[in-house]
């Protein structure tokens, strides 16, 4: 392909709404166009991008046992109502009606869908197991659409459902579509990690994250120093700590701290540290008031405490609504002397502290002295709070390490949430109706696109991988009218490699910016010295430039692209 004949309009300068690089260096590249918030059109680089990120994807699926389907987008509304989603999912459910006023809905996710095609077909376990895909424009009404491809509203997604007969064969199927995402973000260079997580509104109940590492992720995750263990922080599970044996002590003492609402505050008049207090937060689970308690200088985890209380609806709860509803005073709440006036739960670390500061649920008062081992023993543990780096690992005597990541894949083990909502069952060995055992895999197919250039990228543009760019190899030629340019070009792509001629009558200056700002892996530079059979080669990656003959250039550059295809990162000897 020719440069002149690309459709191709790079911008100097990123459009004020692109606050990432990602989104910043997509639209100067010249890969995507902003429609509407959250909405974009692909350009030609974009769709190369795309496809290569698909191909990925349909060769590991299929090699998985995975078979492609295409379901629509519009789904009516029964299915939905079958599921119990349809009044659940909330305001990103695009809800619309057609002429005859049926309900339809623009799918954001499949499971209904496909759970009704499987049970129309599916008849007997002899059938099993069935794991269908596919490739489409998914469509969820976020609030805030932000960061160009990486939360939007309109997106491509791969979805793939597994349909067993057990428990055990369905985990078989999850190992396998878990081993089938290792091998396509590896075969795409990036570096990731595979993380136990929630399953959040899917349900179910065992799932991964595969993270792309990179300090602009909007996910917080920890991984050991020294064994395989990673999650999201949401979903690290923290060993209660040691409680701490006290021997004689004196009693609590309540202290006057008026106007310490805060632990800042507080620790301000006592002289004393976050980690020496006990921090209350104020919820609203089910409609009713909670309490949960955790260490000052830590932050409580939503999803732990919402597994922990029960609850199906759990809201951080108005101060004045708690006030009001219980007679206690937010800002002063303590476990001490609580129990029967509000529910209320602790986190695992409290019994270690061998002492602490807390509120004493009069206004204006703290106690001082709290021995939570011995004056707590009536509070519920539960493993409450927020990993963080230095932590112990659960699995072993390692230490947790923490990451930024951005999340481009995800499995869940459903187990019967859909399948016997929707009552889609098949026959077992003894003629008995059972419900399939379910697994959804989804993968953020255009969020890819984003995701690596967040982990690659530098001050002048983009850098990726030679398994995800449009064109591998770029040569940019300055010496026009000599053929040397075009010759290496046709002999390139030849050899099945991808690769774009720069036959612009532009400076070098120009042709230089752009090959780095667009991030081909490969740029092969024909000046001066192609007259003697000499060019240079650069790597876009390290920087890396070095005069190469042309004699064999051709051979040593297909081999290198061959192996950057399999995400190993390539370099010239």
């Amino acid at each position: 392909m020719l440069v002149s004949r690309l459709h191709l309009p790079t911008l100097r300068e990123a459009p004020k709404d692109a606050e990432v690089v990602s989104h910043q260096y997509l639209v100067r590249g010249g890969y995507i166009r902003r429609v509407s918030a959250g909405i974009y059109s692909f350009l030609p680089l974009g769709v190369r991008v795309l496809e290569k990120v698909k191909t990925i994807i349909r060769e590991e699926m299929n090699r998985a046992g995975a078979q492609e389907v295409f379901m629509p987008a519009m789904i009516p509304a029964d299915l939905w109502q079958e599921s119990g989603r349809w009044a659940k999912y909330g305001p990103e459910l695009l809800r619309v009606k057609d002429r005859k006023q049926a309900e339809y809905c623009v799918g954001p996710t499949h499971e209904e869908v496909v759970v009704d095609l499987v049970r129309k077909d599916v008849r007997s376990y002899k059938e099993l197991p069935v794991n269908l895909y596919q490739i489409q424009t998914k469509f969820r009404d976020e609030m805030r659409p932000r960061a160009g491809l990486m939360r939007g509203r309109e997106f491509i997604m791969k979805d793939a459902y597994s349909f067993d007969s057990t428990v055990e064969n369905a985990h078989i199927s999850y190992r396998g579509m878990y081993e089938a995402y290792t091998r396509i973000f590896t075969r795409m260079g990036l570096d990731f990690r595979a993380v136990e997580a929630d399953t959040g509104n899917i349900g179910g109940s065992m799932s991964h994250e595969f993270q792309v590492l990179a300090d602009t992720g909007e996910d917080s995750i920890v991984s050991c120093d020294t064994c395989s263990f990673a999650a999201n922080v949401e979903k690290a599970p923290l060993a209660a700590g040691k409680a701490y044996a006290f021997g004689p002590a004196a009693a609590a003492e309540i202290l006057d701290t008026p106007g310490t609402k805060s632990i800042e505050s507080l620790c301000k008049l006592l002289g004393c540290q976050p980690a020496d207090t006990i921090k209350a937060i104020l919820y609203m689970a089910d409609g009713e008031p909670a309490v949960v308690f955790v260490r000052g200088d830590r932050e409580a985890n939503e999803v732990k405490v919402k597994q922990a209380l029960g609850a199906q609806e759990l809201y951080l709860a108005d101060a004045e609504w708690f006030a009001k509803t219980t007679g206690l005073p937010p800002g002063y709440l303590g476990p001490v002397g609580l129990q029967g006036r509000v529910r209320a739960i602790g986190d695992g670390e409290l019994p270690a502290m061998p002492h602490a500061v807390c509120g004493a649920n009069e206004k204006q008062k703290h106690i001082k002295g709290v021995i939570p081992a011995r004056d707590l023993q009536d509070l519920p543990i539960a493993d409450l709070r927020m990993a963080i780096a230095g932590d112990p690992c659960p699995r072993c005597a390692g230490q947790l390490r923490a990451f930024r990541g951005i999340e481009v894949g995800h499995v869940f083990y459903l187990g019967q949430k859909y399948s016997k909502a929707m009552q889609a069952t098949f026959l077992d060995e003894n003629s008995q109706e059972m419900p399939f055992e379910m697994g959804c895999y989804g993968i953020g197919v255009s969020r890819i696109l984003s995701a690596a250039i967040e982990q690659n990228h530098d001050a002048r543009g983009i850098a990726w991988p030679v398994s995800l760019a449009p064109y591998e190899v770029t040569v940019i030629d300055l010496q026009q009218g000599q053929g040397v340019a075009r010759s290496l070009h046709d002999e390139l792509q030849t050899q099945g490699i991808d690769v774009l001629l720069d036959d612009r009558d532009e400076r070098p200056g120009v042709k230089f910016n752009d090959a780095d700002l667009m991030g081909f892996p490969v740029q092969v530079i024909v000046g001066k010295k192609a007259a003697e059979g000499i060019v240079e080669v650069k790597i876009r990656r390290t920087g890396q430039r070095l005069e190469r003959p042309i004699a064999g250039l051709v051979s040593e550059l297909a081999g290198l692209v061959r192996a950057g295809r399999q995400g190993k990162p390539i370099e010239v000897q």
